[in-house]
């Protein structure tokens, strides 16, 4: 019987052993994974005591061990679901509301520096990802043994937006060929300029998603750290170029609920050395501490449950909730994840929306009732619909002191043929313009042909009273525009959408008032009024 038992036991541990490489668990009793490998083991061997009783003809009674091995499974996956149901947010609705601190004291002309087109990224992933695969196309040596991966991690690198992903094998047999020298290197994609090319390694990547066995970067992972949950990873290089993965370990509550970072592990794929770091110590160079999907998770929590469970699902008071996309800014060098914030019910507005650094969590909100991403995409589509463009995820920027979407509207390559500028505000303020005649073109020609109505002053605004010398008017690509000269010969250009009842009218020797940002050789008005 002793004998037996040791069998099935040695046969249960061989088993075992197999399906551990393959699924990899976390020997962790806070992960999903590790209850259902238990579960598995214990009915595997259940499985061998009743087969070896069976034949064996032994009595007519039941066979305990099955019996009692059965009901252990039973209790677990009774006890998981009762154990989370006592720690979810029905008992816990403010821990679960406060998992993300978000503060809500900001405004947004304020703390939005004005747009530098210089410094913005207007390549989207999937323009990205079309421009890495012509990289690899013009390289036929590369080609037919590596593919390009699609992770392409946004990161400020060396003060450059770049999007940057790893080749990976391109399957077994050119894994074993090329096992040696490993994945030969990089794609590193300008989000500005759109400048992409092949980053060449002196020493392959050893560990990647793509390789097999022990090279396997799951498995070398956690064979590393066993016990250890792994979130959703990144790849990123340092500011010498040296590419690492970027994974975070996670904690949970009760099983698989209320998800936080636990640490974060930076590991070398050239030669698998890795470190783990507690959140707060982690290298500024790293961009990615926290995924999309977890800020957005939290966001949601911390919008839903400010006010109780209960009000999340009956009386809905203040609930709100992020919309369904995202997209990245970067400032003062970290990368922050941008998202709108809208009311649980379907009305297609924002209330405002968040800036999420994706390094320390710190989260603002930003007070900007207005229109919707997905509506300012439609509109966008909407002025060019003949051409079935896709319209990219707005980003959001601070032009003429005014929240504005950014779009890229794309043809069915993924080019990107036209950029567009909508109005938070009011969305059907849209202008559309062609790629080819640069970003700077684009906003001078919104700026020109929408109607904003010039109330709001800077702290950094001059006003003072001048008397028109001379006056002339030109029209520039459809737009009037008045050319005056003051007493003192300094000379000024209004918009006629300043102010369309009064510029018209102005002649030699009135007096009026007007308001502007900046001196020039000729200065640009913001708005004129009469005296």
């Amino acid at each position: 019987m002793l004998k037996k038992n040791i069998i099935h036991l040695l046969v249960t541990a061989f088993v075992g052993a197999i399906m551990y490489y393959i699924s990899l668990p976390a020997l962790n009793i806070q992960s999903m994974g590790f209850w259902m490998f238990l579960s598995f083991l214990i009915i595997l061997y259940a499985t061998l005591d009743f087969f070896f009783s069976f034949f064996e003809r032994r009595s007519r009674n039941s066979p305990k061990v099955p019996i009692v091995l059965g009901l252990v499974v039973g209790s677990i996956f009774v006890l998981i679901p009762v154990v989370n149901f006592f720690l979810s947010p029905l008992f816990h609705a403010n821990e679960y509301g406060n998992r993300i601190q978000i503060n809500e004291e900001k405004e947004f002309t304020k703390e939005i520096e004005p747009v530098d087109f210089n410094s913005i990224p207007l390549l989207d992933k999937a323009s990205s990802q079309k421009l890495g695969d012509r990289v690899m196309g013009q390289m036929p040596e590369l080609v037919s043994q590596f593919y390009v991966s699609d992770l392409y991690t946004q990161i400020n690198y060396n003060d450059s937006i770049v999007r940057v992903t790893p080749l990976e094998y391109n399957g077994l047999f050119k894994y074993f060929s090329n096992r040696k020298g490993g994945v030969k290197g990089y794609i590193i994609v300008d989000s500005v300029t759109g400048k992409s090319s092949l980053k060449k390694l002196t020493k392959g990547m050893k560990y990647v998603d793509s390789a097999y066995f022990n090279d396997n970067l799951a498995r070398h992972l956690r064979f590393s750290y066993p016990t250890k949950i792994f979130g959703e990873k990144t790849f990123e290089i340092d500011n010498q170029g040296n590419p690492y993965w970027i994974v975070p370990t996670m904690k949970y509550k009760g099983i698989g609920q209320k998800a936080e970072i636990a640490s974060i592990i930076i590991m070398d794929p050239i030669d698998g050395s890795s470190k783990e770091y507690k959140v707060e110590d982690v290298p500024v160079w790293v961009d990615h501490v926290y995924s999309a999907s977890l800020i957005l998770e939290q966001v949601d929590d911390w919008g839903r449950y400010q006010q109780g469970f209960w009000n999340s699902m009956i009386g809905q008071k203040n609930v709100v909730q992020t919309t369904r996309g995202y997209n990245y800014m970067t400032m003062n060098d970290d990368v922050y994840l941008y998202t709108g914030i809208t009311s649980v019910s379907t009305d297609e507005s924002n209330i405002g929306f968040i800036l999420t650094n994706m390094r320390t969590k710190e989260t603002n909100f930003y007070v900007v009732p207005g229109a919707e991403e997905y509506s300012a995409m439609d509109s966008a589509r909407g002025q060019v619909q003949q051409m079935n463009y896709d319209a990219s995820f707005p980003l959001l920027i601070n032009l003429n002191n005014r929240p504005t979407y950014l779009l890229s509207l794309k043809d069915a390559a993924g080019l990107v043929k036209m950029y567009a500028f909508v109005d938070v505000e009011d969305y059907q303020k849209v202008e559309i313009t062609d790629a080819s005649e640069g970003i700077e073109k684009a906003a001078q020609n919104y700026l020109n042909k929408v109607n904003f109505t010039t109330t709001e002053k800077s702290e950094n605004d001059i006003e003072k009273e001048i008397t028109i010398q001379r006056i002339t008017t030109s029209v520039i690509d459809g737009i009037s525009y008045y050319y005056f000269v003051d007493e003192n010969g300094q000379k000024y250009r209004a918009n006629i959408h300043i102010e369309e009842k009064l510029l018209p009218f102005l002649t030699s020797g009135d007096q009026v008032k007007v308001r502007y940002e900046k001196e020039n050789d000729v200065i640009e008005l913001k708005e004129i009024k009469e005296i």
